[in-house]
């Protein structure tokens, strides 16, 4: 089996059973047979496959109605899959998927009965999303030819498959499956068998900042949401997404990847979710998350200031950062262009200062630089099409200097929504811990850099791959913001990537 040589894909021949016809099993199956190959679907509830393909070939006929795919093609596709009575029928298979129930005896059981039906030459991968592949294959005959095929959902419309090797993986035949996923018109990455895989486990810190931000008090979960779509460039809020997953689901999770991880304070759950799931708000599917939903439900509607007259003074702005090029560009009035200044000050209206959060509080920032009416302003995606921009103001900052570095940003037409004076925002910080997660699996061999970037933009659709965005807002800010949160929350959870400090050190940039 060590000395097999696989195909760089497998041929459209090659018969692909999919084992389990749940949501996730039945798009395997669909995504398998539109590439053109005979499909075999089993599962070992009475009709449930057969249910599933009615249900693949309605979903075919939309795709058709949509202009998505031919007449021909759907019809071809549909003939291509049929039921499997039994797991003896399998026993041609050149690839097998599972997608049953996650629990590691399961899979394991499956496998192992499967060994017996299956030919040497069959490629067994498993869907799972968060169970190590080393202890999936581990005591089969033939563990090397065990390895992860992670798809995303739904299927046919999600581009990402993981493909995970295990200790014992080949990896020749993992390359085989990453080609064949690129040949079903997929966007496939590689990952090293480690809790979370990629995509699960570079995405905790979306959601653990939101809930540390609303643990604080910095803001409330509409205008974190907010923020995070309308500067951050994100489809969702990390609260209305975690609605969207449910909470079981997410906590399930982040319990998960936190306990493999021997309980590492990066990945610690947090109680605000741990009550909701108790209290059985468990977002859309309940009726109740952070929001409410149904047709008595209001939409959410996040806290935003009050319009702020235009200040008579002249702003005064320095360097050439882009929230500094967009208010030269965008607001009504007279500007002075001058120097960037060290202390990194963007704009200043008589004695108001304005600065991009750089990890500390803005309280703290002023006393240090002896500036009392200090304004923080959030990182965004791109401040030349951000609509809303958040705010903090140093508790020293007296109101009308804090208006008048409001009212500047309203005339240039932005929504400004304030927070509470909380380290790093709620942009900055979320945007470099992702980074921060991303280059640890990087330094420790989980995946490359591209793959890391891809798998978040495939897999979870961030605007952005955080190491990409690690290039744009610059690695010394990264290591700023992130060494500021350290030293001030005290928490090994901040501690900064050995990786990033290199690229710090070096000069270097990701992908380089």
């Amino acid at each position: 089996m060590n000395n097999r040589k696989y195909p760089h894909a497998l041929s459209r021949s090659a018969l692909v059973a999919v084992i389990g016809s749940g949501t996730m099993g039945a798009g395997i199956a669909q995504v398998a047979a539109v590439a053109g190959h005979p499909v075999l679907l089993y599962d070992s509830r009475e009709g449930a496959a057969g249910k599933a393909i009615g249900a693949i070939c309605t979903n075919l006929d939309k795709l058709v109605s949509k202009d998505k795919l031919t007449p021909a093609l759907a019809q071809a596709a549909s003939q291509r899959i049929s039921v499997a009575q039994s797991l003896e029928e399998l026993h041609q298979a050149d690839l097998v998927i599972e997608a049953i129930v996650e629990q590691l005896a399961a899979k394991h059981e499956l496998f192992g009965k499967l060994e017996a039906i299956v030919s040497t030459r069959c490629i067994l991968a498993t869907n799972t999303s968060s169970l190590s592949i080393t202890q999936i294959a581990a005591g089969l005959q033939h563990p090397e030819r065990v390895v992860g095929m992670h798809f995303f959902n739904p299927v046919p419309m999600m581009a990402l498959v993981e493909i995970i090797s295990g200790l014992a993986s080949d990896a020749a035949l993992a390359q085989c499956l990453h080609d064949t996923a690129l040949a079903w018109g997929k966007t496939p990455v590689m990952a090293r068998s480690t809790p979370g895989f990629i995509v699960n486990r570079l995405a905790r810190p979306y959601y653990a900042e939101g809930l540390r931000m609303l643990h604080e008090g910095g803001a409330q979960p509409a205008t974190i949401d907010a923020v995070m779509r309308e500067a951050g460039g994100f489809r969702m809020g990390p609260f209305e997404l975690m609605d969207l997953i449910g909470h079981d689901v997410n906590f399930a999770v982040t319990q998960s990847v936190f306990h493999a991880y021997f309980n590492d304070p990066r990945f610690t759950p947090s109680l605000i979710q741990q009550e909701l799931v108790h209290a059985g708000y468990l977002g859309r599917k309940s009726g109740r998350g952070f929001y409410r939903y149904g047709e008595a439900a209001g939409a959410p509607r996040p806290e935003t200031e009050r319009d702020y007259p235009k200040p008579t003074a002249t702003p005064q702005l320095y360097g050439d950062h882009p929230l500094v090029e967009m208010i030269h560009t965008r607001y009504p009035g007279q500007v002075q262009r001058h120097p960037a200044r060290p202390d990194q000050l963007l704009m200043k209206v008589n004695a108001a200062c304005l600065c991009i959060t750089d990890g500390r509080s803005a309280t703290l920032r002023a006393w240090e630089h002896q500036e009392p009416d200090l304004v923080l302003v959030d990182l965004a995606l791109d401040y030349a099409d951000a609509t809303r921009l958040a705010l903090a103001k140093a508790d020293q900052c007296r109101p009308q200097r804090y208006a008048e570095v409001a009212g500047v940003l309203q005339a240039c037409g932005l929504d400004l929504s304030p927070m509470q004076d909380v380290p790093g925002m709620m942009v900055m910080r979320t945007v470099c811990m992702l980074v921060n997660e991303a280059a640890d699996a990087v330094n420790q061999g989980v995946c490359n850099a591209a793959d890391a970037d891809m798998a978040m933009r495939k897999g979870v659709n961030y605007p952005r791959g955080p190491l990409a965005w690690a290039n744009e807002i610059g690695i010394d800010t990264v290591n700023q913001v992130l060494h500021h949160l350290c030293a001030t929350y005290g928490e090994d959870r901040y501690r900064i990537s050995p990786l990033l400090q290199r690229l710090y050190a070096s000069g270097r940039k990701f992908h380089e």
